[in-house]
C-alpha cells in the first residue's frame, strides 16, 4: 500500500465572524464575537435567545434565483467556501486529471430548514404542495455533490455524519485516501446550517445550549461558568493534496498532515467516557501514524464545546494520551467562544481530541 505525503494547498470559509478565511482568521486574531441574539426566527418563548449566526451572506450575491430555491442554506455556505477554496489553492481544472479530483464535504444534520419548510407545507396544504426538490435540497451528501458538479470534480463524492466530529473525520479519510494512492486531490471539511426552529428546541431540550442572555459569556468553553454550547452555522473546507501534485504544479503549501486517527469510547450517545479512554487512544493513534513524540505536540485545538462534562473529559484524555507533565506544557483553546459550536466541527491542529485526532 502505498504512503504519500499528504498537503493543505487551499482553503474557504463561512463563518459567524467572517465571510472569508481572511475575515475569519482576522477575527479570531482580534478576539471577534460572532454571538448575538437570534434573527432567523422569533424567539420570544425559547429559553435560548443567542446564536453564531452568518452575518452579511446575500444569497443572491452568489447564485441566481432558481439555483438559489434549489439549494439549502447548508449548501449555499458549503458552495461559496468550495469557489473561494478553488481560487485561492490555483488549480486550473483544464490541466487536472478531475477523474483523481474528488470531494468529501460532511455535515451533522443537513438540509434542516427545507425538513421544516416542507413539514409545514404537507400539514398546511397537503402532500402536493410538498417540494419536488425536497429530497435533493435536505440529503447530506448534496453539499459535496453541487460542488462536484460545479467544478467538474469526478473522483469520489460523499457526505459524511459523524455529528460533531463529521468534518474532522471526514478530513482525516480524506487524507487516508491520498495517501494510500486512490485520489491525487481531495476537497473536504464540513457546513452547517441548524439554527432553525427545531434544530434550537431539540437541542434546548436536551439541556445542551447555554442559556445565558450575555453574548460575552455564553460559549465559554473551560470556564468554570460554562453552562452549555451557542449553535453556529458556516462553512470550513480545506484542499488537500498529495505533495508531488503540489509541488508539480508550484502550489502554495500551508501544511502537511501526517498522522490521523479515530476511535470510539461505545459509551454513551452524547457523553464522552469520564475516563477519556476514547479521545485518549485516537490521539495515540494519530502520534503514531505520524510516527512522533507526545513532546513534539505544542498545540491542541480542542472540541471545547462549553459544557461541562465536555471539558473535564476532554482534558482526562488528553492527559491520558500525552502524560501528566508534557500535557500541562500544550498549549490548549477552542474557537468556540468566536463562533459558537458549528456542529460538523471543521478544523486541524498539531493534535485533535475527541475521538477524530490528526497531526500536521
Amino acid at each position: 500500500m502505498e504512503n504519500r505525503r499528504v498537503v493543505i494547498t487551499g482553503m474557504g470559509a463561512i463563518t459567524p465572524i467572517g465571510n472569508s478565511v481572511e475575515e475569519f482568521w482576522e477575527g479570531i486574531k482580534n478576539g471577534k464575537c460572532g454571538i448575538d441574539e437570534i434573527t432567523h426566527f422569533d424567539v420570544s418563548n425559547y429559553k435560548v435567545k443567542l446564536a453564531a449566526e452568518v452575518k452579511n451572506f446575500n444569497v443572491e450575491e452568489h447564485f441566481d434565483r432558481k439555483a438559489a430555491k434549489r439549494l439549502d442554506r447548508f449548501s449555499h455556505f458549503a458552495i461559496v467556501s468550495a469557489r473561494e477554496l478553488m481560487k485561492d489553492s490555483g488549480i486550473d481544472t483544464e490541466k487536472t486529471d478531475m477523474t483523481r479530483f474528488g470531494v468529501a464535504v460532511s455535515t451533522g444534520i443537513g438540509g434542516l430548514e427545507t425538513i421544516e419548510n416542507n413539514k409545514e407545507l404537507l400539514e398546511e396544504k397537503g402532500p402536493d404542495r410538498v417540494s419536488p426538490m425536497f429530497i435533493p435540497m435536505s440529503i447530506v451528501n448534496m453539499a459535496s455533490g453541487n460542488i462536484s458538479i460545479e467544478i467538474g470534480a469526478k473522483g469520489e463524492s460523499f457526505g459524511m455524519v459523524t455529528a460533531c466530529a463529521s468534518a474532522t473525520h471526514t478530513i482525516g479519510e480524506c487524507y487516508r485516501i491520498i495517501k494510500h494512492g486512490y485520489q491525487d486531490l481531495m476537497i473536504a471539511g464540513g457546513t452547517e446550517a441548524s439554527i432553525t426552529p427545531i434544530g434550537i428546541s431539540g437541542f434546548m431540550n436536551i439541556k445542551a445550549l447555554s442559556t445565558s442572555t450575555d453574548k460575552t459569556r455564553a460559549s465559554i468553553p473551560f470556564d468554570k461558568e460554562r453552562d452549555g454550547f451557542v449553535m453556529g452555522e458556516g462553512a470550513g473546507l480545506i484542499l488537500l493534496e498529495e505533495y508531488e501534485h503540489a509541488k508539480k504544479r508550484n502550489a502554495k503549501i500551508y501544511a502537511e498532515i501526517v498522522g490521523y486517527g479515530a476511535t470510539s469510547d461505545a459509551y454513551h450517545i452524547t457523553s464522552p467516557s469520564p475516563d477519556g479512554e476514547g479521545g485518549a487512544r485516537a490521539m495515540i493513534n494519530a502520534i503514531n501514524d505520524a510516527k512522533i513524540r507526545p513532546e513534539d505536540i505544542d498545540y491542541i485545538n480542542t472540541h471545547g464545546t462549553s459544557t461541562p462534562l465536555n471539558e473535564k473529559f476532554e482534558t482526562i484524555a488528553i492527559k491520558k494520551a500525552l502524560g501528566e507533565e508534557i500535557a500541562k506544557k500544550v498549549m490548549v483553546s477552542s474557537t468556540k467562544g468566536n463562533t459558537g459550536h458549528l456542529l460538523r466541527r471543521s478544523r486541524w491542529s498539531r493534535s485533535n481530541c475527541r475521538n477524530k485526532s490528526y497531526t500536521r
